[in-house]
């Protein structure tokens, strides 16, 4: 109580920062502080008017020009002050702080990239590979609250990372991804998709997602593509599938004398478009980088996490700080009003 009431004694409660720092409940209330001043100005001319000041031979401490004449003022001044104090505590001055907490009903995301010798192909710049390693690492920094792993397939599949959202971890290993990580030669599309469902069937989040990103037809492992997606699909799996690359003639280091050469490419996207209908997925081709981001983009949009909100509102009032002070400035001008300031002059 007395730590409250010493608080009340500090003259910051009439700084302008501090008023324009509250919100007010009932902020037109403070107009009648100019109502009471009009009204006090009113009746002190309506006194003057009914009794006009009459030329007397005052005392020389009275004089008319002396400036100890005003002290008559401080009454009114301390029962203006109070009225005042008063109005803005029925305002209602406050503050409010207001808390929010955020979370994420995360998804569980799986990366599937292929990185057979195909993927080595310059229709990309500099190849197939790198500009996927780079898109990935780009829509794995934008995401929020997911947990995402990583599967590296080429004639067989390698979980590179489980399921994480150590973004700065997986920023890494994407970035260690290279031809040499496997020694089995050929695409083995169903292997990499049995590995991906491997590590989403224990997951326990209302949405799993695997994005399987191929630039060749399944010729190795031994799980067909199909059949290892209707297993992902009966679990609940949603695939994304990305035909990366073009068909035909395209560039493919260079010969001799420095000339590009040009070997023949071949996608089979009919494979990863069952595959994507099967999971209630949808298939992309990516034919340049660009693409391949726009891609990664319209993925990004269509499995965003839901973010939910919790808000807490404090309200402070700080009415009773000028309650105290109009209470203090009544008594004052209690103590005042009879003494001699205000018979310093006669009426």
């Amino acid at each position: 109580m007395i730590e409250q009431l010493s608080d009340f004694f500090s003259f910051s409660w009439f700084l302008p920062e501090t008023f324009k720092s509250y919100e007010w409940e009932k902020p037109f209330l403070l107009n009648l502080i100019w109502v009471i001043l009009v009204l006090m100005l009113l009746r002190k001319a309506v006194k003057f008017l009914k009794n006009p000041v009459l030329e007397l031979s005052l005392p020389k401490r009275v004089a008319k020009n002396n400036p100890w004449t005003y002290l008559r003022l401080v009454p009114s001044l301390f029962f203006f002050l109070s009225l005042v104090m008063i109005i803005i505590a029925l305002a209602r001055p406050q503050r409010t702080n207001e808390r929010v907490e955020q979370y994420t009903e995360g998804i569980d995301i799986m990366l599937v990239m292929d990185i057979s010798e195909s993927m080595d192909l310059q229709d990309f710049t500099p190849n197939r590979l790198e500009s996927a390693k780079g898109t990935a690492s780009d829509f794995i920094n934008g995401r929020m609250g997911d947990r995402i792993g990583i599967v590296v397939f080429a004639g067989e599949a390698f979980s590179l990372a489980p399921l994480t959202n150590d973004y700065k971890l997986l920023d890494e290993l994407i970035s260690e991804i290279a031809f040499d990580l496997m020694e089995a030669k050929g695409t083995a599309i169903g292997s990499a998709i049995a590995a991906g469902t491997n590590r989403l069937k224990d997951a326990e989040s209302a949405s799993k997602v695997m994005i399987l990103l191929s630039d060749g037809e399944s010729n190795a492992g031994n799980v067909d593509p199909l059949f290892a997606a209707e297993l992902a699909s009966a679990i609940g799996i949603k695939i994304y599938t990305i035909a990366v690359g073009k068909d035909g003639m395209v560039p493919y280091g260079t010969d001799f004398f420095g000339r590009p050469q040009m070997v023949e490419s071949y996608l089979d996207e009919t494979t990863l478009r069952e595959i994507a209908q099967l999971t209630k997925g949808e298939f992309f081709r990516a034919s340049d980088g660009t693409a391949l981001q726009q891609i990664f983009d319209r993925i990004d949009q269509l499995e965003k996490s839901e973010i939910m909100e919790n808000r807490y509102r404090e309200t402070t009032d700080y009415y009773r700080a000028y309650l105290f002070w109009a209470i203090l400035f009544f008594l004052v001008w209690l103590l005042l009003k009879s003494s001699f300031l205000n018979n310093f002059l006669l009426d």
